[in-house]
């Protein structure tokens, strides 16, 4: 399988039948500001080229978001920050994501999430996280020859990518490290892969952008020293 592949298989995805109706309802009864879209409503794959040297990994498509436009952090405030500074540092095309169609490419960066269905209330319950487990050990495993380095946005998504990371071949360490913001931990391949470098961010969610619990500066540090660890070049 390849990532294209991969993907395909991820957006035919039912194995989980909670987020299955709750997708397809968000779909079919929409909010008003989007009334004449189709919605996407089925699982969102990874996006970004499959020679990517970083990831950056969040926690699950928004319902208005990615769940309509069918790409992971497009058409919500969340994608809205993290593309502009994506686009600042030099790893994106344009500041903004839209829609599918709009254009944007990523330079050297994959965007994917450990859940690929938009779940109510932005909770995926433990059983959902880990039946949609396999699906980022099969990203991480083919990105595997070229990745250097993963950003993880939140401590959900932190925990629910630690065991990814063992089963696609590399070593985390015991005790598992602990999220937080600036967050860097070395993962040792248990074959003879490069090492990986592991960063944490605070989510770019509302709660944390409106708060100023996350600053466009931190967001931006923390892009350029992994974008550096990933053998990147960005602007300062």
């Amino acid at each position: 399988m390849d990532l294209p592949e991969l993907d395909r298989r991820i957006a035919d995805c039912r194995a989980c039948p909670r987020l299955v109706d709750w997708r397809e309802e968000v779909a079919r009864t929409k909010r008003a500001a989007f009334a004449d879209w189709t919605y996407w409503g089925r699982p969102v794959p990874g996006f970004g080229p499959a020679d990517a040297s970083l990831l950056i990994v969040g926690l699950a498509p928004a319902a208005h978001g990615g769940n309509r436009t069918g790409r992971m952090f497009t058409g919500d405030r969340s994608g809205d920050v993290l593309y502009e500074a994506m686009h600042d540092v030099g790893l994106a095309s344009q500041p903004t994501s839209v829609s599918a169609r709009d254009g944007l490419e990523l330079y050297g960066v994959r965007v994917t999430s450990p859940v690929h269905c938009a779940p109510p209330a932005n909770k995926p319950t433990p059983e959902e996280r880990d039946t949609c487990r396999p699906w980022l050990v099969e990203e991480l495993t083919l990105l595997r020859p070229t990745l250097r380095a993963v950003v993880v946005l939140g401590a959900y998504g932190w925990q629910a990518a630690l065991p990814a990371f063992t089963a696609a071949g590399w070593t985390v360490p015991r005790p598992r490290p602990v999220f937080t913001h600036g967050a860097h931990v070395r993962l040792d391949p248990s074959s003879g892969r490069p090492a990986l470098d592991l960063f944490g961010c605070f989510h770019v969610s509302q709660r944390n952008t409106f708060t100023g619990k996350l600053t466009p500066t931190m967001l931006r540090d923390v892009l350029r020293t992994a974008a550096g660890a990933a053998g990147l070049s960005v602007r300062s």
